[in-house]
C-alpha cells in the first residue's frame, strides 16, 4: 500500500532515526542521500593512520539512541556502548587557570571553590535552576511538536506558560549567568553553551541556560567506538529494519498535487510514497518544491554561527589535554560582536581541541595524536575565507604554542581544514556532485617520519 510506503530525504542522525521509527511501525522506509557517505555531519575522516569525528564530538541523551534499539526489540547494550565521562571538559585560561569540569556536581563545585573567586555553592543553585528550566521546557519545546494544536493545550504547556518568568526568556544568557557567578572565567565558562546552538550568549534568551542541565545532570558520554559508532550502529539497525539506504541521491523535487505531497524526483526518476520527510536544510526543502517560497520570517531570521576547523595529524603527545578541551578568549564579547557584528574571526578566538585518541589509542599511530581544533566562524556570507583561514591558524597556534608552552608547528605532519563554504554543490554535465567536508581542503603535509 502506497500509504505504508515512507521516503526520508538525507541520512543525517534525525533522518536514519525517523527511518527506524517508522520501519518499526510497519512502513517500508527508503532513504534518499545526495553524499557518498550517511550521517550528515556526523561522519568521519581517515588518512594517514589517524581517525577524526569530523562533525559532533560531544554525547548527551544516550537514551534516545538505546531508544532506538529498543523500539525494534533489540538490546541496545549488544549493539551501541559508551562511557560516562568523569571530566565533561578541561577549560584553559591566560592566566594560568585550569579547570576540570567533573561530571560530579560536587567535585564541580570543590573546583571552582579552589580555583575561582565564585563559590560551589553559587554552582549548585545555577545547576538547579537549569534543572527546573529542563523540567518546564522539555516536556513542550524538545519532546512536542508545534506543529500539532494539542501542544498549546497540553498541561505542561499551560504549566511552562504560569511559570513564564521562570523562564528567564526576557534576559540574556549572559545576564542570568552573572547573577549566579562574578568571575569572568566562570561566566565564560557557561556563557560558552550558547554556542552549543550557534548562538550569541549576551543576546539569546537566558531559557538556554537549560544546556548545562543535559551535561551535568543527566551526563555527558562517549562511545566506545567514538562519535562515528552513532552513525554506523544507527545505519545498521535500520538495515535489519529493511530500511533502503540508497548514497549518492539528491533529490531533485518533491512532487506535489493537489496540494499534497505524493512523492520525489530523483535521478531523473518519480518514487511515490504516502509519507515524504525532510532531513534537510528548511531552505533547502522549499527549493525542492515547486511554487513553495521560504516565508519571510525565516528569510529575515539572523543565521547561527558557523565552524573552522583543522584536523591535525601530530606527532608526539602534549601533557595537561583532555579529550574535551576549551582555550578561551580573553575578551570573550568582542569575539561575540565579530561574528554576529562584523561577520569576521576574532583576532583571540575562543578555542576547542577534542582529541579522541586519548580514549581510543587507534585513532592515532602510537606516539602521535589526532588533534580536532575548532573556533567559531561567522556565517558564509561570501567573505574571504583563504584570508580568514590564514589568520586564523596564525592566531590559533600563537594562543595554542603560548597556554601550552610548545611549538605545535613542528608537531603538525598533516592538515585538513573545513571552513563554512567548504562542503561546495556544484554541478558538472547536469549531475549534483558534494565533497566530503575536509577532504578536498589538504594544505599542508609533511613526511610522517621525520
Amino acid at each position: 500500500m502506497l500509504q505504508k510506503k515512507a521516503i526520508v530525504i538525507g541520512s543525517g542522525i534525525a533522518g536514519i532515526a525517523i527511518a527506524i521509527r517508522l520501519a518499526a511501525r510497519g512502513y517500508q522506509v527508503r532513504i534518499l542521500e545526495a553524499n557518498a557517505w550517511p550521517g550528515g555531519k556526523l561522519t568521519q575522516i581517515r588518512s594517514q593512520g589517524y581517525r577524526f569525528d569530523a562533525g559532533p564530538s560531544l554525547f548527551t541523551l544516550p537514551n534516545l539512541v538505546d531508544e532506538l534499539f529498543e523500539l525494534c526489540g533489540e538490546n541496545p547494550a549488544d549493539r551501541f556502548r559508551y562511557d560516562k565521562l568523569e571530566t565533561i571538559c578541561r577549560y584553559h585560561y591566560e592566566d594560568g587557570t585550569r579547570i576540570h569540569a567533573f561530571q560530579d556536581v560536587d567535585a564541580f563545585a570543590r573546583e571552582l571553590d579552589n580555583k575561582t573567586s565564585d563559590t560551589g555553592k553559587s554552582l549548585i543553585a545555577f545547576l538547579n535552576r537549569s534543572r527546573e528550566l529542563y523540567e518546564l521546557t522539555s516536556p513542550v519545546f524538545i519532546f512536542r511538536s508545534f506543529h500539532r494544536l494539542s501542544t498549546f493545550f497540553s498541561k505542561d504547556f499551560i504549566r511552562a506558560l504560569l511559570r513564564l518568568h521562570r523562564l528567564f526568556a526576557f534576559s540574556s544568557m549572559h545576564d542570568v549567568i552573572t547573577r549566579y557567578f562574578s568571575d569572568s572565567r566562570t561566566a565564560r565558562l557557561f556563557d560558552r553553551y550558547a554556542t552549543y546552538n550557534g548562538s550569541n550568549p549576551y543576546i539569546a534568551p537566558g531559557t538556554l541556560n537549560v544546556i548545562p542541565y543535559l551535561e551535568h545532570h543527566l551526563g555527558a558520554y562517549f562511545p566506545s567506538g567514538g562519535m562515528y559508532s552513532i552513525t554506523e550502529s544507527l545505519v545498521s539497525l535500520a538495515g535489519r529494519m529493511g530500511v533502503e539506504l540508497h548514497l549518492n541521491s539528491a533529490v531533485d523535487e518533491i512532487i506535489i498535487r493537489e496540494n499534497r505531497i505524493k512523492g520525489v524526483l530523483c535521478s531523473g526518476k518519480i518514487t511515490e510514497a504516502g509519507l515524504v520527510i525532510s532531513d534537510v536544510d528548511i531552505a533547502r526543502a522549499y527549493e525542492l518544491m515547486p511554487g513553495c517560497i521560504l516565508p519571510a520570517k525565516y528569510r529575515k531570521q539572523e543565521r547561527s554561527t558557523s565552524a573552522l576547523i583543522f584536523y591535525w595529524c601530530m606527532k608526539g603527545e602534549l601533557p595537561d589535554l583532555d579529550l574535551h578541551n576549551i582555550f578561551f578568549s580573553e575578551d570573550y564579547r568582542e569575539e561575540f560582536r565579530h561574528l554576529f557584528g562584523e561577520k569576521t574571526i576574532y583576532r583571540d578566538p575562543t578555542v576547542y581541541v577534542y582529541i579522541s585518541c586519548l580514549k581510543i589509542p587507534g585513532d592515532a599511530p602510537a606516539g602521535g595524536q589526532n588533534w580536532f581544533v575548532m573556533i567559531n566562524a561567522p556565517e558564509n556570507i561570501g567573505q574571504d575565507w583563504p584570508q580568514f583561514r590564514k589568520e586564523a591558524r596564525r592566531n590559533i597556534l600563537s594562543k595554542l604554542n603560548r597556554m601550552l608552552g610548545t611549538k605545535l608547528e613542528e608537531k603538525i605532519v598533516l592538515e585538513e581544514i573545513l571552513d563554512p563554504p567548504a562542503t561546495r554543490t556544484f554541478r558538472l554535465n547536469g549531475i549534483v556532485l558534494r565533497e566530503p567536508p575536509g577532504y578536498h581542503k589538504i594544505l599542508r603535509v609533511r613526511d610522517l617520519h621525520t
